[in-house]
């Protein structure tokens, strides 16, 4: 893939760049490697300035960032905006909150002394240099969400960004740069996805994030474990949203139109299969059907505008392969299901509901990426249960319902990384973020995430008499 930023909005190719040769590679992997050196023994009170300095500068530049990011990947200019700021909060989030994550651990003194030691504790030291691969969907967030943590807890980070995306990738360094991170201590590198198994297997990588799709995961999972190097993967999702009879309605519904087309469903933790109970499921069908029906799709960086362009033409074939397949084996749209017929340029697919779903059709199983909602009518909570879980996939969930009992079996009972209540799916710092089954494993953000890529460090003493 050509790395070229091409606008999903008219599919007109506006600017293309060079990838870095081997050479080039090299230096940037010396300069890593020199910068941790030195880097990792700054204290935090001064990685925290760069940081906060950093979140400064972003704030600043957010209109023009916005911009950039939806030029380059589709999304609505109001949804760009809303995507710089949530960096700017976690940048200064990091700052404030990561010498307290990274305090030094005091085992009970019960132990130390059961172990012959006088004193022990443990301490988490940073790695090194660690690659992260990234995707196009947020290309701002899923950058900084690694960047903040990794950066303040005293690694140094080489990015290979989505060939999409090239502009953002290069901010980022820029940001950071202008912020007065020492040189080589944040890098990205403009190469193809043929250059990253050299890259997981050259000593001076330590480990490796990537947030993408399935295979991308396999691929970097493989090299890196035959390399024995940690890896954190975020992987695809098919998230339920489960609606029960004591759900507010009104609010499940508005919710739920969000839920799946924000980012114009292009989100591995949006909402993709609704399982709603029989009892309230003509009632939330209705409504759900028609405000998806009312949304707006046009141009991403009209402020009015509710749904923007997929990300590439692939993309949208992708998609309308799934819907395709799903209507001919009987499955009924009843809203979207194609093109917008006012659109003829650009990369756009009309908000969809598609009912009538079996497990014959490929999209019970795999992972709808755009604004596609499957709707399913189920009889009771057991029901609902059993078909949230019926998908390789584990992100995040979904679910309705005002009754403690139901939420207690909720949260026993639903195989994902996350089960959100009454509300969307969103990341936020402070919470940890990480799937089950085929969505990966390992965590970000929070204390989990800060510390996946610090080695924990025992440190012993013995009676020195």
């Amino acid at each position: 893939m050509a790395i070229a930023t091409v606008n999903p909005a008219t599919g007109e190719t506006l600017k293309t760049f060079d990838a870095l040769n081997a050479g080039e590679i090299e230096e940037r992997l010396v300069r890593a490697d020199r910068a941790f050196g030195e880097y990792r023994l700054t204290d935090f009170a001064h990685r925290a300035g760069l940081m906060h300095r950093a979140a400064d500068l972003l704030e600043e530049d957010q209109e023009g960032v916005a911009r950039t990011i939806t030029t380059e990947m589709g999304k609505t200019l109001v949804s760009a905006r809303a995507e710089v700021a949530k960096c700017v909060k976690a940048m200064r989030w990091y700052a404030e909150h990561a010498e307290k994550l990274l305090a030094d651990e005091r085992p009970e003194q019960a132990d130390v002394e059961d172990s012959g030691a006088v004193r022990a504790f443990v301490r988490y030291r940073p790695l090194g240099t660690v690659l992260a691969v990234m995707p196009w969907n947020f290309p701002l967030w899923q950058v900084v969400r690694f960047a903040a943590p990794a950066l303040m807890a005293g690694n140094t980070g080489l990015l290979k960004h989505a060939s999409n995306v090239p502009q953002t990738a290069l901010y980022v360094e820029e940001l950071f740069r202008r912020a007065g991170f020492p040189e080589g201590v944040f890098q990205t590198l403009l190469i193809g996805s043929d250059a990253i198994a050299d890259l997981l297997r050259d000593e001076r990588i330590v480990a490796a994030t990537l947030t993408g799709s399935e295979p991308a995961g396999r691929s970097v999972a493989s090299i890196a474990g035959d390399e024995i190097k940690k890896t954190v993967l975020e992987l695809g999702g098919s998230d339920p949203y489960l609606v029960l009879p004591s759900a507010d309605l009104d609010k499940a519904v508005r919710t739920a139109v969000t839920a799946r087309v924000q980012n114009a469903g292009q989100s591995c933790i949006a909402a993709k299969r609704f399982l709603v109970h029989t009892d309230v499921f003509e009632q939330f069908s209705s409504a759900f059907v028609e405000r998806m029906a009312s949304l707006k799709v046009g141009d991403p960086m009209d402020e009015e505008t509710d749904v923007g362009p997929l990300s590439s033409a692939n993309g949208r074939s992708d998609l309308e392969a799934l819907v395709d397949d799903a209507t001919r084996r009987g499955a009924t749209a009843l809203c979207g299901g194609g093109r917008p017929q006012h659109l003829t340029n650009g990369y756009f697919y009309d908000p969809t509901v598609l009912t009538g779903i079996t497990e014959a059709m490929r999209v019970h199983r795999e992972e709808a990426f755009g604004p596609v909602a499957s709707l399913y009518r189920v009889a009771d909570l057991d029901e609902a249960i059993d078909l949230a879980n019926d998908t390789p996939f584990g992100l995040s969930s979904n679910a309705w319902t005002r009754d403690p009992a139901e939420q207690e079996r909720l949260t026993r009972d639903l195989a994902a990384g996350a089960v959100y209540f009454n509300g969307m799916t969103a990341s936020h710092p402070g919470l940890p973020f990480g799937g089950t089954k085929r969505s990966g494993y390992g965590r970000e953000l929070a204390g989990h995430g800060i510390r996946e890529f610090c080695n924990a460090t025992t440190v012993w003493f013995g009676p020195e008499g």
